[in-house]
């Protein structure tokens, strides 16, 4: 079966759960009572799988998969061009990210997602702060939240609100705030950065061959950008 666009996204996000938690694909199927055989065609993108397999699949590394949405791709490449003529000064303005840096100057972070990818030049949209933070400073984290007038993303609602908080809870660790919309990562330890300088500071970032490897959507972003790039001849 030829691969699709859906089916690499679910192959890479797969793939990343799985080495994050230094899995071999025998053993997640081993976890999940599929076979070895699966694991390995859905990383591929070759195979589309059921969503119970998804399910028993993600949970046995104990996350679960969330399902989004996005613009069609003609309005996607139109927003790329449109943010590609803007001074990146602009778009750290809008999103509130030095305001954002600041409150959060406490916590050791990276910036990373398309967040981290703008900040090293792609004009990739972005509509919340993307940051990596580590599972020990989540108690804070938390107490941080409640002190700033966070709420969570209620999936189920699709909106902010009526969730509990704290990032060991099931659900996307997303969350609304005073200084706006934060989407964090949650990992053990911080992910190696680089430092990139824009207007007079310093932000810790994620590579972009990094997240091109760990990242599925600003992955696709970047491949994206990527192709609008050589089809128009920049």
């Amino acid at each position: 079966m030829p691969s699709t666009h859906l089916g690499n996204l679910l192959g890479a996000a797969l793939r990343h759960q799985r080495q994050r938690r230094e899995l071999s694909q025998r053993q997640l199927a081993g976890l999940a009572e599929v076979s070895q055989t699966a694991v390995a065609r859905i990383e591929r993108g070759e195979r589309s799988p059921s969503i119970p397999v998804l399910e028993r699949l993600f949970a046995a590394m104990d996350v679960q998969l969330v399902v989004g949405v996005e613009p069609l791709d003609t309005h996607l490449d139109a927003r790329i061009d449109e943010l590609a003529a803007r001074p990146i000064a602009e778009r750290i303005d809008d999103l509130g990210l030095d305001r954002m840096m600041d409150a959060l100057k406490d916590f050791p972070q990276a910036l990373t997602g398309s967040t981290a990818a703008v900040l090293q030049g792609a004009p990739l949209p972005v509509d919340a702060v993307e940051i990596a933070l580590r599972w020990e400073d989540s108690k804070r984290f938390t107490a941080w939240l409640a002190a700033h007038y966070g709420q969570r993303w209620n999936a189920r609602w699709e909106e902010f609100g009526g969730v509990w908080l704290e990032p060991e809870e099931p659900g996307e660790h997303r969350w609304s705030t005073l200084y706006g919309e934060i989407r964090a990562t949650m990992c053990d330890e911080l992910p190696e950065t680089v430092e990139v300088r824009h207007g007079g500071r310093d932000y810790r970032v994620v590579p972009l061959v990094e997240l091109e490897l760990t990242e599925p959507r600003a992955a696709d972003l970047l491949r994206r950008y990527r192709d609008r790039r050589r089809a128009t001849g920049d």
